[in-house]
């Protein structure tokens, strides 16, 4: 399997540092997850049924017409490049890169003609693929598609049979930038998460939306009880919960702009999003050591020139601890800037 943010166990085992001591930066999740409502006394005992109220509460949430419950959005990941195989065969795929590897990793298992494209060079190719996949805004790099760009290339993809999967697993913090309320448009596919604006990564609840045939063929495909009851009745509160989200919406905004700054007070320009920031780093297998060996646990990226990703600490002392740790860094390189306040 790939390697992803998030493998804390890892570093434990590596450096011997107790999970404990570690602040893990190395995901884009808030880190003050959604307070999940007391379950009903039966949530572990019953088979999970179809909850109607889950998807009304999505579809207002997300603007979307018609939506499927999925265990995370991972699970689309995988099925799509199945389920177009089985009906297609073989298809010319681009995937925006950089990006989520599990996209490009997915398409290329499954047999389809994949390659990556970069952001800029998206139009161009266009016309030689059958799937183009974008995630929007982008993880890592924070790159966005305007949304009319988006709706023009899917119907020009659905005019010759294709998609565009738009994975928006980031976009609650910049709803201006979503494509959800147009899934009843032909070849459009999006997908949600509720792991990462909401916290809740280990409750494995996302969401598909495109026309209704597709979805009762992804349903099909995923077979039944694939979303549990008890991520159901909890993603239903927290998708019907406006003053938590609009209270977390501004709140994270105003950490990632912290974020943000506290990295170019050190000389690093970087991008991404409310809950994560991304920039090429010359020395990023260094850097990356460096940060672990002060417990701060950060996302590196190999391909290519190197990069790093950094999400949101989740207390005053571990902003502290980051700035120290960069502090650290630039002092050790010899790299002279003026640092940064973490206010």
């Amino acid at each position: 399997m790939l390697e992803h943010g998030g493998n804390l166990n890892d570093a434990v085992i590596r450096y011997g540092i107790p999970r404990s001591d570690w602040l893990d930066l190395s995901t884009g999740i808030n880190p003050h997850a959604y307070p999940a409502p007391a379950l009903r006394a039966d949530a572990w005992h019953r088979l999970p049924e179809s909850n109607r109220a889950l998807v009304d509460a999505a579809c207002a949430y997300y603007g979307a017409p018609q939506l499927l419950p999925v265990a995370g959005t991972q699970a689309a990941i995988q099925a799509l490049p199945q389920l177009r195989w089985r009906r297609s065969g073989a298809a010319r795929v681009v995937v925006a890169a950089p990006a989520y590897a599990e996209h490009a990793h997915r398409w290329a298992h499954a047999g389809h003609a994949m390659r990556e494209v970069a952001y800029a060079a998206l139009p161009a190719a266009l016309d030689a693929c059958d799937v183009m996949v974008v995630c929007n805004p982008n993880n890592p790099t924070g790159a966005r598609v305007a949304p009319a760009t988006l709706l023009a290339w899917a119907q020009q993809l659905a005019a010759r049979g294709g998609w565009l999967v738009v994975d928006e697993a980031f976009g609650d913090t910049t709803p201006e930038v979503s494509v959800a309320g147009h899934v009843d448009q032909p070849g459009l596919i999006v997908l949600r998460s509720v792991g990462k604006f909401f916290g809740l990564a280990g409750m494995r609840l996302g969401f598909v939306g495109a026309q209704a045939q597709l979805l009762d063929a992804l349903q099909d495909w995923l077979g039944p009880w694939s979303v549990s009851g008890p991520a159901q009745d909890i993603g239903a509160a927290a998708l019907q919960d406006l003053a938590w989200q609009q209270s977390t919406r501004a709140s994270l905004l105003a950490q990632g702009l912290r974020l943000q700054n506290l990295l170019a007070g050190y000389g690093i320009q970087s991008s991404g999003s409310a809950l994560y920031q991304w920039w090429l780093q010359p020395q990023a297998a260094a850097f990356h050591e460096w940060m672990a060996q002060q417990g701060i646990w950060v996302r590196l990226f190999t391909r290519g020139a190197g990069g790093i990703r950094l999400g949101l600490p989740p207390d005053e002392r571990s902003w502290g601890r980051l700035q120290a740790a960069l502090q650290g860094w630039n002092e050790m390189t010899g790299l002279q800037h003026a640092g940064g306040s973490t206010a």
